[in-house]
């Protein structure tokens, strides 16, 4: 196997951890948070405190994999475009930060939802209030990470265009992936209620990820053909 190809499959297998994603974005939530009752989140979460520290963990390994999977695209990319394969690490190390900062949210919703002596002087309402309200804010701060969530994949379209050994269509489908992640964060900041709609209308482009993922994985990456001396032409 050639050293391009190791390269591109290692970044594979970092792509693959975004599997976590899934778990921690939409099977958590689902089983422990029902949206606008405080009272009933506190008790789903307090009956799954376990799936929900599980989910805490997978977030914090899912923003892990994210840098080390940049980190390996930069070596993937770094003779293509040094310069915008630094852009790519840059945006990942801000969504990554982002997302280990906001678990502090869920952390904390599950301390005050707990109660204890620390709690003495709030009433159980108050307590499940304030809970909701951080898990609010965790869900909050996701949605302005959409952002991120496409920015990144800007550099990452670019670069699988210039790079030869990448088909230039996944590149120009990475590409319309990001700006359709940009726009679903955008609109999350103008029109709330229109983001979930607009996100199931854009699903679709989204999967360019999934095919990027399996392409590294499964086939990794072409070596350049060398140029045929003119001597021997």
């Amino acid at each position: 196997m050639t050293s391009l190809k190791r390269t591109a499959r290692i970044a594979g297998l970092w792509y693959l951890g975004f599997t976590l994603g899934p778990f921690y974005l939409l099977y958590v939530p689902s089983h422990t948070i029902v949206r606008n009752d405080a009272a009933a989140t506190a008790a789903k979460v307090l009956a799954h405190e376990t799936l929900f520290r599980w989910g805490m963990l997978a977030e914090s390994l899912g923003a892990v994999i994210f840098i080390a999977l940049s980190l390996a695209l930069y070596r993937l990319f770094e003779d293509v475009d040094r310069d915008r394969a630094r852009q790519l690490v840059a945006l990942v190390l801000v969504s990554s930060a982002l997302s280990l900062v906001t678990l502090v949210f869920n952390a904390s919703a599950l301390l005050v939802f707990r109660g204890g002596p620390s709690f003495s002087g709030f009433d159980e309402p108050t307590r499940q209030a304030v809970g909701m309200l951080l898990i609010r804010m965790h869900s909050q701060a996701n949605s302005i990470n959409q952002i991120f969530w496409g920015l990144w994949l800007l550099p990452f379209g670019s670069l699988v265009v210039r790079s030869r050994f990448l088909p230039r269509w996944l590149g120009y489908w990475l590409l319309v992936d990001g700006i359709a992640w940009v726009i679903v964060g955008i609109t999350w900041f103008l029109a709330p209620d229109s983001t979930d709609a607009l996100f199931r209308y854009l699903q679709p482009i989204f999967f360019a990820e999934i095919v990027a993922m399996l392409w590294l994985l499964i086939i990794g990456a072409r070596e350049p053909v060398a140029a045929i001396p003119a001597s021997m032409e």
